[in-house]
């Protein structure tokens, strides 16, 4: 499915990440990979993910920095001609954004990180990718619920992840014309680093098994196999969308009926 094909992951930060089941999916299908990360800490981590799948190229590149995109490209292309594609697992709030009641811990400083590294990356990354991109290549990043709806402790999050799916839109409105699509999944909560700030998450994890129709989460490889899917040609008519990939959690309101005496 992905054959001869060329992918960028970023935001891989151990074996739990979402990217990291996506990398597993993609390289399964033929892919080759080269991973972005964001400083040494990182590095340690993923280094063993990467040897696994056969990825000898991991840049740094810290997306809150101009400078530190521009360096990684510029390295990227010294290394590889062209790339089919990209894939953003990135988001970020400081811990203190994500517990407690919105209008109370909301900052102007928070709002300007969340939106920065969660949304405002997958354009900078775009950007620079674009010299190198393939006719047909494919972007995808991850959002979450609560970019459209409202949930305890996700706070500024939720609104970042709402900027992150216009974000998906516009950039697939703009690179079309290219042959470039877009699309984002909207995973179910997992167990991931990010995740881990959000407080009572593990709350969370058993209010959504209870009310999804499968009854149950998603794991990273069933993710990944549908990013998989959407940044290869069999999507080759699909862009601008958000496809969810949570076991049915979105479409159930309610779970069951209570009962009454």
């Amino acid at each position: 499915m992905l054959n001869n094909k060329k992918f960028i992951i970023t935001g891989l930060a151990n074996k739990f990440s979402i990217a990291s089941g996506i990398a597993k999916s993609m390289a399964a299908h033929g892919a080759e990979l080269l991973f972005l990360y964001q400083n040494e800490r990182f590095l340690k981590k993923i280094k063993p993910i990467a040897d696994e799948l056969g990825a000898e190229l991991l840049i740094e590149c810290d997306v809150s920095s101009d400078k530190s995109i521009d360096r990684a490209f510029k390295e990227i292309g010294s290394k590889w001609e062209n790339i089919d594609g990209l894939v953003h697992s990135i988001g970020f709030a400081p811990s203190d954004q994500l517990e407690g009641d919105f209008t109370e811990v909301t900052t102007r400083e928070g709002f300007q990180i969340a939106h920065d590294i969660s949304s405002y990356s997958f354009t900078a990354l775009a950007k620079a990718s674009l010299p190198l991109l393939n006719k047909n290549a494919a972007l995808l990043t991850l959002t979450y619920l609560g970019s459209i709806q409202s949930l305890p402790n996700y706070n500024v999050m939720g609104l970042a992840k709402a900027s992150l799916e216009a974000n998906t839109r516009f950039l697939a409105a703009s690179l079309g014309k290219r042959g470039i699509r877009v699309n984002a999944i909207s995973a179910g909560p997992i167990k991931t680093l990010a995740a881990s700030g959000v407080k009572d998450f593990r709350s969370m994890l058993t209010e959504y098994a209870d009310r999804a129709p499968l009854g149950r989460t998603v794991t990273t490889e069933e993710v990944g196999n549908v990013a998989a899917f959407l940044c290869s040609d069999l999507a080759s008519g699909i862009t601008g969308e958000i496809t969810y990939v949570d076991a049915g959690f979105n479409t159930s309101a309610m779970s069951t009926i209570p009962k009454t005496e």
